[in-house]
């Protein structure tokens, strides 16, 4: 299996009211760090290095999981200023081996077979494979257009009412595609800067195998997770 890139340095300013100053990856959920639940669901798909790009409060995430996971060995990546998605990744993806790189959002937890997802996006070539949830009601999300080969053809700004897909926060990236793309600022959105702004330039797939979904994001999510997070991972 590929290796994992967890980004785990957010600051979690929407659930300040409940976290304090934890960092948000650190965010109890039913007696285990949110992050505890993620690194599960990845050792019990076989992934065996996990590398964490970390920053807000890094010091804490680090004394909280250690440098092994069960069977998995855990490296950290210190962003020493805030980088934003993008240029974690960017960051991050020079230190870690091989061509490609499975992407994670530190607060989010999509139910998706790795194995396939992975399988899907060697099959169909892409730069960067998406995995997709479709839900009911996507308007606090952005959502995403794909054409009948699963191509990604558009990214829609959140507020659109009624079902659609959404970015599951799971990504499979060839590292060249991003590293050898110019004019990248230090500091730039994975999503907005590089997705969206090189969509006619670049192969983005969208995988939507994604059964299951949730973003820890807001607080009432957040108390959602507290029953629904377990119930995902025992399910697997």
């Amino acid at each position: 299996m590929k290796p994992a890139l967890i980004l785990a340095g957010g600051l979690g300013t929407r659930l300040r009211s409940v976290l304090g100053d934890l960092p948000k990856p650190m965010a109890d959920v039913a007696g285990k760090p949110f992050l505890w639940w993620l690194l599960k669901q990845l050792e019990n798909q076989g992934l065996r290095d996990a590398y964490l790009s970390v920053g807000y409060r890094h010091e804490q995430v680090r004394a909280g999981m250690g440098d092994t996971f069960g069977e998995m060995r855990l490296h950290y990546i210190v962003e020493e200023e805030p980088l934003g998605t993008g240029g974690a990744i960017l960051k991050a993806v020079a230190e870690i081996p091989g061509d490609d790189v499975l992407v994670f959002n530190g607060d989010t937890l999509a139910v998706v077979d790795l194995a396939a997802f992975v399988a899907d996006a060697e099959a169909t070539r892409a730069d960067v494979a998406l995995a997709v949830a479709n839900v009911s009601d996507a308007t606090r999300y952005g959502t995403v257009e794909i054409d009948d080969a699963r191509r990604i053809c558009a990214f829609i700004e959140k507020g659109r009412n009624g079902p659609g897909l959404i970015n599951a926060g799971v990504y499979h990236l060839r590292k060249a595609a991003l590293a050898d793309r110019p004019g990248l600022p230090q500091r730039f959105s994975f999503e907005q800067d590089f997705l969206g702004r090189f969509i006619d330039e670049i192969h983005l797939s969208a995988y939507p195998g994604v059964s299951d979904f949730i973003d820890i994001g807001v607080p009432d999510d957040y108390r959602a997770a507290q029953t629904r997070v377990p119930a995902l991972i025992a399910g697997r």
